[in-house]
């Protein structure tokens, strides 16, 4: 961490001499709003020592302001990934997976127990109004630690063997944190692509609070929003990650504008933004965001069209080929093939915590989960979705991560039917019905049910072709299509027998990066989510993990928590991802086939090789998209 603070404390010496040195430019965008009267000028606007941008150091080049880049969603509520994209965190990554301040002017850390987190003097919300430690204070003592709004109190981040920091607010730039015990997971977490928001702005939401509102007041904005209580109410208008209420401020490059949307939302660029580049000009450079809902089946087609400046998400390597032939027709766009960050593009999770008592019995049986993955040809699924170029093998880390063991990618993941076979029999589950189904104890057909978020075309036809080889070995898998909330919640209620989803979204950890995800510490993983609800509500919800390899687990991750030994970090790494393999907890199918990336021949600053990932990376976010630009300044 001694490298991560020399870097944070840089910034504290650099910025003021150059921002002084600095002649802004102001931005068209707004200027009729200053002539007015109704926005300070652009000086006005900045913090004092605002994050200067160096493009040419990072090898890109200083953009002009201008332009409006169309994107599609598949979803209304992906008005959130504006926030993913913006990516502007209290600490971030930069493309290089490094901790960098970027909305703090600096941190200072003692063994990462004490963290003092120094803002920026005179940086403000979007509304204008000053962002200063007050809002990090209303979210720790108003919102974090309110019963009302937090039944189960402060993320689980935020405890370090269950105990929570001493917080305090000494001046209104700095705030600080202090554990008794070190919080290595801390600074990570606050880089995430869907970031915690441990600070809100506190002006505008205290109207909705009841400790600072009057009680008619109060009841007026409830019964508007037809909620029961101030806590319901203080939620509905608290919504920094789902980025749905135009009228909450934000320290987002782009702020919503829509009111009320439907199919087609737009972000305007934020005019108090606090990032600038060394020529003078506020970022973001593009003027304008239009996100556009439309279904999941025509994103290929409009893009094919000409009708985005930038898509990734939406697209999969199966449009790879009509991508490149609208590109060859002539399309103003190129085709990017980005890596892809994931462990495998698609896993299928056996829910070791499925409330059905015969079917958790064998998915906890080591051998079932085994010969579930011997079953599945992946060779014949590489040729079918990705034209051979993806890795075949089970879910494990990417080559680029040092943890990384070819061993670990075919363990378990060939395709043996004998084996899978004995492995099945040797469990006893030797009877079938006419079908060749083997059947339960109790005379039930031995039938998977996967359920999938039915957005990824490639997932049900892979799936298609794991039914043909899984009755080769007398298991019948029927799938079933939901949505992806209500799948998610069935997962987590012990209610779905299997789901398939992406594999772990960091494929690449390096020994510094939290492990915390391959323990049974979160019930995102879809094969343990109860496992996950008992670490994260400290035993007071879901199950304790009883199986040995899942206990090892999350002895490991309290062993990488108490050492800041790099060695000894990797080789607890290695051990848990041996342990995966070993287990197979979730059954991977394939990893690293490109993520396409449609990008307009007119913008620039866009990376032509990058990796696509979600955690870490937010996709386009430690890409910067705010650097992003049109090179004649406009879009038309």
């Amino acid at each position: 961490m001694g490298r991560l603070l020399a870097v944070l404390l840089a910034a504290l010496v650099a910025a003021p001499a150059l921002a002084d040195k600095l002649e802004l430019v102001p931005v068209p965008f707004w200027e009729a709003e200053v002539e007015k009267g109704d926005m300070p000028a652009l000086a006005d606007r900045l913090p004092r020592e605002p994050s200067i941008i160096d493009l040419e150091a990072k090898g890109r080049v200083a953009g002009v302001y201008g332009g409006t880049l169309n994107s599609f969603i598949t979803r209304r509520k992906d008005t959130r990934l504006m926030v993913v994209y913006g990516y502007a965190r209290l600490v971030g990554y930069d493309a290089q997976y490094q901790l960098q301040p970027d909305i703090l002017r600096a941190v200072e850390t003692s063994d990462n127990k004490r963290f003092v987190l120094r803002l920026r003097a005179g940086h403000r919300w979007s509304d204008g109004a000053a962002f200063t430690s007050e809002d990090l204070r209303y979210w720790w003592e108003d919102i974090a630690n309110n019963e009302e709004l937090n039944p189960t109190g402060p993320p689980d981040f935020m405890r370090v063997n269950g105990a929570l920091p001493v917080a305090s607010f000494p001046d209104a730039q700095t705030a600080i944190f202090e554990w008794p015990e070190a919080n290595l997971d801390f600074l990570h977490t606050l880089a995430k692509a869907r970031p915690p928001f441990i600070y809100r702005p506190a002006h505008y939401l205290k109207q909705f609070h009841k400790r600072y509102s009057d009680t008619n007041s109060m009841q007026q904005h409830m019964a508007r929003k037809k909620v029961l209580s101030w806590a319901a109410l203080h939620n509905k208008y608290d919504n920094m990650y789902k980025n749905d209420n135009h009228e909450l401020p934000t320290l987002q490059p782009w702020m919503l504008a829509t009111t009320n949307g439907n199919s087609r939302f737009l972000f305007v660029r934020n005019p108090y933004f606090h990032r600038v580049d060394t020529k003078g000009r506020q970022l973001p450079y593009i003027d304008i965001i239009e996100m556009n809902v439309v279904g999941p089946g025509l994103v290929a087609t409009k893009a094919n069209a000409g009708e985005t400046e930038l898509q990734g998400r939406g697209l999969s390597f199966k449009d790879v080929s009509v991508l490149k032939l609208g590109e060859a027709d002539g399309g103003d766009y190129q085709t990017h093939l980005w890596e892809s960050g994931v462990a495998s593009q698609i896993a299928i999770y056996p829910n070791l915590n499925y409330a059905d008592q015969s079917y958790r019995r064998i998915f906890r049986d080591v051998r079932f989960r085994r010969a579930l993955s011997l079953g599945i040809d992946r060779r014949i699924l590489n040729r079918a979705l990705y034209f051979g170029l993806a890795a075949e093998g089970g879910m494990t880390v990417l080559p680029d991560s040092p943890f990384y063991r070819l061993e670990n990618l075919k363990n378990w993941a060939t395709h043996d039917p004998d084996q899978a076979n004995k492995l099945l029999d040797d469990m006893g589950l030797l009877e079938r019905n006419s079908y060749g189904v083997r059947l339960l104890d109790d005379g039930r057909p031995l039938r998977m049910i996967v359920e999938t978020a039915g957005e990824r075309p490639e997932v049900e036809d892979a799936l298609q072709i794991i039914s043909d080889t899984w009755n080769d070995i007398g298991v019948e898998l029927v799938i079933r299509r939901l949505d992806r909330d209500i799948l998610r919640n069935r997962v987590y209620a012990g209610q779905a027998m299997a789901a398939a989803w992406y594999g772990w979204d960091n494929g690449l950890p390096q020994p510094d990066t939290p492990p915390y995800y391959v323990a049974p510490r979160q019930q995102e993983f879809l094969s343990w989510p109860k496992w996950g609800q008992h670490f994260q509500s400290g035993g007071r919800l879901g199950e304790k993990p009883d199986l040995p390899a899942a206990i090892r687990l999350m002895e490991l991750a309290d062993d990488w928590a108490q050492t800041a030994d790099t060695q000894l970090r990797s080789r607890i790494w290695q051990e848990m991802i041996d342990i995966h393999a070993d287990q197979v907890f979730a059954i991977g199918l394939l990893n690293g086939a490109p993520q396409p990336v449609v990008v307009s021949k007119r913008l620039r600053n866009v990376p032509e090789r990058a990796v696509w990932a979600w955690d870490p990376g937010a996709h386009f976010g430690v890409q910067r998209m705010d650097e992003f630009f049109f090179e004649e300044g406009t879009s038309e």
